[in-house]
């Protein structure tokens, strides 16, 4: 299965009751199934009816099937991605997610966050905080309890002000901070492959990378060597082995924006009821205002070589331009 984004969605139910005895043992079965399709509602209904007739054959023959498939948005195995279409663009879509802002969806190309992390705790930090609760407890069985909690407090704060000194001082060997902990991955990465052209955008939280020297499949082993050598999200990692695509925020998170409010209905599945969606379609249109003056993202360098193709380049203008990769905006 390849990347799909469908236009409509339709679910089907099958149910039957079996008499004593019967030979898969079941008094009774119920399945659900989703269909969906680019067509039509008609089409859509079709591909529900065939895939729960199916399914239900299947688990009453002994096979271990889900009864239910899970109604979600994004990240369910064998399931298309199910968010509003905003537009499409050849191969690209965008769609709007379950808490507002535009992604873009690429088949191919190959997009991957870094998310800036806190500098991992030493060990000896993790034997001065068991140092602290030794401390705290012995303090309160032969003394008094009000020491024990003293005490243990107090070896917190000296464990949090060592670990303060210590991350600096680790930050300066690193050349500043956060942003160099996460992009030293990457720059080793590209040591590593120099015929890798990796355009990186700072994020609100970290690094975007697009890579422009080749399209890639999702499955491809290359595809999960590099999140692994970056550093990147696992549960994004898995995500595009599920949904067959790479994705990218390309408008702001609402609450970074100043949008107090949750999109209404933000918990249904795609597509949602009828008479909900004036309401729905009234925060868009003031989450729209709103993200016209931020950026998702801005760019930062390139690394290793300079080769692109076509696919792409054409990608990384689109979504430099959804972006506000390039404008001197706020992120969100």
């Amino acid at each position: 299965m390849g990347m799909q984004v469908p236009q409509y969605w339709a679910e089907a139910r099958l149910q039957e009751k079996f008499g004593r005895g019967h030979v898969s043992g079941r008094v009774s079965l119920t399945v659900r199934r989703f269909g969906w399709s680019d067509s039509s509602q008609s089409d859509a209904q079709a591909m529900a009816e065939t895939r729960v007739r199916d399914a239900f054959d299947r688990i009453l023959a002994g096979e271990k099937l889900p009864r239910n498939e899970p109604r979600v948005p994004y990240d369910a195995e064998g399931l298309p991605i199910r968010e509003e279409i905003v537009a499409r663009h050849g191969n690209e879509v965008i769609t709007r997610n379950s808490y507002g802002s535009r992604c873009l969806n690429s088949p191919d190309v190959l997009f991957a966050d870094v998310d800036f992390k806190p500098p991992p705790m030493p060990p000896w930090r993790r034997k001065q905080f068991v140092a602290a609760v030794v401390a705290g407890a012995v303090c309160g069985v032969l003394w008094h309890p009000v020491a024990g909690i003293a005490a243990f407090i107090a070896t917190l704060i000296l464990i949090g002000t060592i670990h303060g000194w210590w991350a600096r001082r680790r930050d300066l060997q690193l050349g500043g901070g956060p942003e160099a902990r996460a992009l030293a991955p990457v720059k080793a990465f590209i040591a590593a492959n120099p015929d890798w052209h990796l355009r990186v955008y700072r994020t609100p939280n970290g690094f975007r990378l697009l890579a422009m020297h080749r399209t890639f499949d999702p499955l491809d082993p290359q595809v999960n060597a590099f999140f692994e050598a970056i550093g990147a999200d696992s549960y994004y990692a898995l995500s595009c082995r599920h949904q067959h695509c790479f994705r990218a925020r390309v408008s702001g998170k609402p609450w970074r924006m100043g949008l107090r409010e949750h999109m209404p209905y933000r918990r249904s599945a795609w597509p949602i009821a009828e008479e909900h969606r004036p309401e729905r379609e009234r925060w868009v249109a003031e989450y729209e205002r709103k993200a016209e003056g931020y950026a998702a993202c801005r760019f930062v360098e390139r690394l290793g070589s300079r080769d692109y193709v076509s696919a792409t380049q054409s990608v990384q203008r689109l979504h430099d331009d959804l972006c506000s990769a390039t404008r001197d905006l706020p992120m969100a």
